[in-house]
């Protein structure tokens, strides 16, 4: 299987790599060095190497990787520096804390272990109505955003919290950072579907499917230059979040896909996050919440760029629920 690209923005060639194809950098750093990859036809094993616009890329997968077997030790090897962390589990559901760079379920450009190889292998009990790639998943966060998901571990619980997610019973709230602040809380209806001239991306398209977000100010950088927003959805559409805050000249810091420059080079993911979700149980209909730690890189950043001494106040799990309350 070989994949191409056209370069739309300058960058490292293996940075651009990690942002289109869903391996490791490691695994991207192999294929580069191994002489998988083509700039403008030509063989290169640079993993460095800066790309120019509308050059192009051209990566072939060795059959080995295409037909590597995930069994138990890979998936081990694999996860060994991808921590799951379970918020909440009965015999229905588990609710987990999913990390970055974790993506949820196969598909056939992944190569790395997934949530559900993860769950097979710690023997949870899941539902299948879904399909076997996709056994107990009910919705899905991004591979690079981290945060709170539920998984249904019976059909009948399945069946029920896929209503909630129509019907807006379930729900989740999010948080990010981004590198302007927002002028005032915000709501953003645009129409999103597949960006025509890269099929990664999503964009703002007139015909496109109808897309509702609202976004909260919680707390401003030291500096005034990046702010702490809070994000809820009203439809789940695909980078919602991240199609949406580039729409008004926002970018969530790291998200190279979506716009974001600037001077934090270094980090390797957007930090976007799933902070809270919301849920009647689907076999006891009571009502209840999860919140997902925010994960120390997170963590680290707020301690840099923001002053945290109020923190616990701006990020208490009610206090971000309640803000929302005036959107409809």
């Amino acid at each position: 299987m070989d994949k191409n690209f056209i370069v739309f923005e300058t960058n490292r060639l293996d940075k651009f790599l990690s942002l289109h194809i869903d391996a490791s950098r490691n695994q991207i750093e192999q294929l580069i060095k191994k002489g998988f990859v083509k700039v403008d036809n030509k063989q290169t094993t640079k993993t460095g190497l800066k790309l120019k616009q509308n050059q192009k890329i051209d990566v072939s997968f060795p059959e080995v990787e295409l037909n590597k077997r995930k069994d138990e030790d890979f998936i081990k090897e694999s996860l060994k520096d991808k921590e799951v962390k379970v918020i909440y589990e009965d015999e229905h559901i588990l609710v987990v804390n999913k990390p970055y760079n974790l993506t949820v379920h196969d598909a056939p450009s992944v190569k790395d272990a997934t949530l559900v190889d993860w769950l097979k292998l710690k023997n949870i009990s899941l539902s299948t109505i879904s399909g076997e790639e996709r056994h107990g998943i009910v919705h899905r966060l991004d591979k690079g955003t981290s945060g709170v998901m539920v998984v249904a571990k019976t059909n009948e619980a399945h069946i029920n919290l896929s209503k909630q997610l129509e019907d807006k019973t379930m729900g989740r709230y999010y948080l990010a950072i981004i590198d302007l602040p927002l002028k005032e809380n915000i709501i953003i209806e645009k129409p999103i579907a597949r960006n025509p001239n890269n099929r990664l991306k999503m964009a703002i398209v007139e015909n496109g499917k109808f897309a509702k977000s609202a976004f909260n100010k919680i707390a401003l950088s030291k500096n005034e230059k990046y702010e702490l927003i809070a994000a809820k959805l009203f439809t789940g559409r695909t980078h919602q979040i991240r199609v949406h805050i580039s729409s008004i000249n926002r970018h969530i810091i790291g998200d190279n896909l979506y716009g974001f420059k600037g001077e934090l080079n270094k980090i390797n993911r957007f930090y976007l996050h799933a902070y809270s979700l919301y849920l009647n149980h689907p076999i006891t209909n009571k009502q209840m919440n999860f919140k997902a730690d925010i994960p120390n890189d997170m963590n680290n950043f707020f301690t840099q760029y923001f002053n945290t001494e109020n923190f616990d106040e701006q990020l208490d799990e009610n206090n971000i629920i309640s803000s929302f309350s005036t959107f409809n």
